[in-house]
């Protein structure tokens, strides 16, 4: 378990990774067409709007969590609605690497600001790039899924979709055997080496 003080520097960099990733699948939507996650106030970067607390709290506590979906009616779309998907899936751990490529920058330029604001900005960062690799796992219900689906032929993309039943079971089951870390770990610290690198961090 976390101590008190993990949690007070965990916190910031949940709501900002979270409220963003979430806000992002709502404005990539309303951009091709769909307006309902306008509709339901999701297009906000308000983070009550996109919070579940009981997922917040297995984040915050087991590693482990969720926020509230998106609502995505692809019906709306203008133009292929399977492409349409696959950007609105791309655009929230896209937009969390964005926020780790900014964070980072801010490193660079700011320096280091005491052990308390470095602590805050590292988490932003990290916990950012996690999200992010870990939604681009092509499992139900994560992103990676609709957006593995959005890059393959019609004709097989419904495999993904028809395997959604089953995703969270599947993807539970990864988790707490411990075989989605031997991925996600490495991927997490390559993408952090490089941006990092890149800018000479």
């Amino acid at each position: 378990m976390p101590s008190i003080i993990d949690v007070l520097f965990v916190l910031p960099a949940l709501l900002i990774g979270l409220t963003f990733h979430e806000a992002a699948h709502a404005f990539a939507a309303y951009k091709l067409g769909d307006p309902t996650a306008k509709n339901m106030g999701r297009l906000t970067l308000n983070p009550i709007k996109h919070l579940d607390p009981l997922g917040a709290f297995f984040l915050v506590f087991f590693h482990f969590g969720w926020a509230k979906p998106v609502p995505v009616n692809p019906m709306h779309f203008r133009g292929n609605r399977q492409k349409g998907m696959l950007w609105v899936s791309l655009a929230g751990p896209g937009t969390n690497l964005v926020i780790a490529f900014i964070t980072a920058v801010i490193l660079k330029i700011i320096g280091s600001q005491g052990e308390i604001v470095d602590a805050i900005i590292w988490y932003v960062f990290h916990i950012n790039v996690i999200l992010a690799v870990f939604n681009f796992i092509p499992v139900p219900p994560l992103d990676g899924s609709k957006i593995l689906a959005g890059l393959l032929p019609p004709k097989y993309s419904h495999i993904i979709y028809n395997l959604e039943k089953y995703g969270f079971v599947i993807l539970l089951i990864l988790v707490f055997t411990g075989a989605i870390n031997r991925v996600l770990f490495p991927a997490i610290d390559q993408i952090e080496k490089l941006i990092l690198g890149t800018l000479g961090i």
